[in-house]
């Protein structure tokens, strides 16, 4: 038996049939890796690119914790 990710048809639903498939490789992660692997990205800018995340995702904490601007 081959080994693979396997979804039948029912009814000829192949809409339900292809959620469920992509539900199963975003689950594994499968398509992530495939992106990954599509171009390399050198180490430094991976982590430019990690410290910019983490960056933005401080200033939208901070501005979550502010208070709104008075509007009167």
């Amino acid at each position: 038996m081959k080994k693979g990710k396997r979804v039948s048809v029912i009814d000829g639903n192949v809409e339900k049939a292809l959620r469920k498939f992509k539900k199963k490789i975003t689950d594994q992660g499968l398509l992530q890796e495939v992106r990954d692997r599509q171009e390399f990205i050198k180490p430094t800018v991976k982590r430019k690119i990690a410290k910019g995340q983490a960056k933005s995702r401080w200033q939208k904490y901070l501005r979550d914790q502010s208070l709104p601007k008075k509007l009167f």
